[in-house]
């Protein structure tokens, strides 16, 4: 059943309520899958609850982002260990990289991690992402990158995920896809939205560019001036997710509104 506006805890900014958390963090869920950035029932998106006890929510081993509602999660510690009774599995190589981060960054509220196709292209690449689009700008000298070590099993590679992202709210995992941190859950969805769109921009305009076209590249004051008006919030640019994220709310209601179950 959806809530009155006034009242929805999907629409809260920043919620303080587990109920609450697990609705938007469904919804977060179910939007991946919408535009596409999903890889069957394999990557994460996890939320650290309120409290001092470092618990959070993951999505278990097995479901589809498209199945995902707001009871399906399992509430674990920075151990990996259930602190609810579940039936349900969590994979390891996803505990792996998002306790890592939730342990070295307590504004981590939430992190998002992918393998879509365009963002993983991206990372397979030396140069990265290029400041070639608009929607690439708030990612210049605002992003880290990790290498490339193996499937995330070894409880070792944490440390230097956490020396590799460094204050940063994205990360490129070489060859792997890319992992974004958020103080909200709308901002960690916003910052892997634009990152996949600027990934596919940039692939198509290296495309173009393979066909005998060139690049027009801002020069870098240019593109500096750009990364601090997005992550400085000049004028009336906002905190990632703020402004869109009713509309998304209102976008799954219309389509299926089962995440909030």
């Amino acid at each position: 059943m959806a809530f009155p506006t006034n009242m929805d805890p999907a629409l809260e900014v920043a919620p303080t309520s587990e109920a609450a958390l697990r609705i938007q963090l469904a919804a977060c869920f179910r939007l991946v899958a919408h535009f596409g950035m999903d890889d069957l029932i394999y990557n994460h998106i996890s939320v650290r609850l309120p409290g001092p006890e470092h618990h959070f929510l993951i999505n278990p081993y097995g479901l589809l982002f498209s199945e995902i509602d707001a009871s399906s999660f399992v509430k674990i510690d920075l151990d990996g260990n259930k602190v609810e009774p579940s039936e349900l599995e969590v994979n390891q190589a996803g505990f792996i990289i998002h306790s890592a981060i939730h342990s070295g960054r307590e504004d981590a509220l939430c992190v998002l991690h992918t393998h879509s196709e365009a963002a993983t292209a991206i990372s397979a690449l030396e140069e990265g992402l290029l400041p070639l689009s608009q929607f690439a700008m708030r990612y210049q000298g605002h992003m880290g990158l990790h290498d490339y070590e193996g499937v995330a099993i070894d409880t070792d590679e944490r440390q230097r995920l956490i020396n590799d992202i460094g204050p940063h709210n994205t990360l490129v995992l070489r060859n792997h896809g890319v992992l974004t941190v958020g103080q909200t859950i709308q901002e960690a969805f916003i910052l892997m939205y634009y990152f996949e769109k600027a990934a596919r921009v940039q692939l198509l305009a290296q495309g173009a560019v393979a066909g005998g076209a060139h690049f027009a590249v801002p020069a870098a004051e240019v593109t500096d001036k750009a990364a601090r008006q997005f992550n400085d919030h000049h004028g009336d640019i906002r905190a990632p997710g703020s402004r869109e994220w009713p509309a998304f709310i209102r976008l799954l209601d219309r389509i299926d509104p089962s995440y909030r179950n």
